[in-house]
């Protein structure tokens, strides 16, 4: 499974692309109506993505612009938004009502999520210290040393595959209002190289002190993440726990659901798995009762292929 779709929504404010050529002919919301997605061409054949923040600058208030999503660059296969950034942090003076910011909303016929080329995205949030929502898309070349923002309650890092320095430097972070972390840690195939020793300051409770929903997923070490889970302190305080989209199997269920109480948490979603019927309905029997919203659908998952020499090889959702 690709990324088909942009971003429907950022922080609660319907996403709204602001097209430069029909700037000035079409009717525009309110500056602070919506999440404007501002996009140029990845093959630098057409739109040139300062071009048009540039006009979108023009065009609109933007002194009370609250949400941006920042679509395809030129070139992302070879090269970072590094004139991106540039474009931003010259506009943050004017760009006061800032709360959220997403970097790398591309689809798959603009670039797959593996292709996508990042960098050090902490210039971002150190631009921008009021920022509450922040969110990338594409691990390669991905660098996220550890820094500290006030404000930040919402992190999202998709990826086909998460740097292990970048896994680390998330993980030694000072987040104080950090509510909601999701991290798509993805394969080795795709550069994904952390192992369950990175993420146990996650796991231990003692960092990200306001931390409510955890989202570890779209990983090939969800079963061993599970069965960390099944003991980690940080549960006990957590309102939704996400291990969806990864290759989890009966045996990282089986020690989750024999670990610690679930039956606090307001929603487990395990959507996309390798689950058997069985398991399926012991987790519906152990949680639903409770209250808890359970997503335990396969949804595209397949059986996974068998090799000549009866390997099994299952699959993450999204890969390339």
């Amino acid at each position: 499974m690709t990324i088909g779709h942009h971003l429907r929504e950022l922080d609660g404010l319907p996403a709204f692309d602001f097209v430069s050529s029909e700037a000035g002919r079409t009717e525009l919301p309110e500056a602070d109506a919506v999440a404007w997605r501002i996009a140029g061409s990845s093959y630098g054949d057409d739109v040139v993505w300062e071009e048009a923040f540039a006009r979108f600058t023009e065009a609109v208030d933007i002194t009370r612009v609250r949400a941006l999503i920042v679509g395809a660059w030129s070139d992302p296969f070879e090269g970072g938004p590094d004139e991106v950034a540039a474009a931003l942090l010259a506009a943050r003076d004017r760009l006061p009502a800032l709360r959220a910011l997403f970097i790398g909303d591309m689809v798959m016929e603009e670039c797959e999520i593996s292709w996508i080329t990042q960098g050090d995205v902490s210039e971002f949030l150190n631009a921008f210290p009021l920022l509450e929502t922040f969110g990338v898309r594409g691990g390669t070349g991905l660098v996220f040393p550890a820094i500290r923002h006030e404000k930040l309650r919402s992190l999202t890092v998709e990826t086909g595959g998460l740097p292990k320095r970048a896994v680390q430097g998330v993980a030694a972070g000072d987040f104080p209002a950090l509510e909601h972390l999701d991290l798509w840690l993805g394969t080795s195939e795709y550069g994904g190289d952390s192992d369950i020793a990175d993420l146990a300051p996650f796991l231990a409770g003692t960092r990200l002190p306001a931390l409510r929903s955890l989202a570890l997923r779209n990983s090939q070490l969800q079963d061993e993440i599970a069965a960390a889970l099944a003991a980690a302190p940080v549960v006990a305080r957590l309102e939704t726990l996400d291990l969806s989209m990864g290759v989890l199997s009966d045996n990282g269920a089986t020690a989750l659901l024999g670990g610690q109480p679930l039956t606090h948490l307001k929603k487990l979603d395990l959507h996309y798995n390798y689950l058997s019927d069985a398991l399926r309905e012991r987790l519906r029997e152990a949680l639903e009762p409770a209250g808890v919203l359970l997503d335990v659908d396969a949804d595209d998952a397949d059986e996974g292929h068998l090799d000549h020499d009866g390997t099994v090889w299952r699959f993450v959702a999204v890969g390339e």
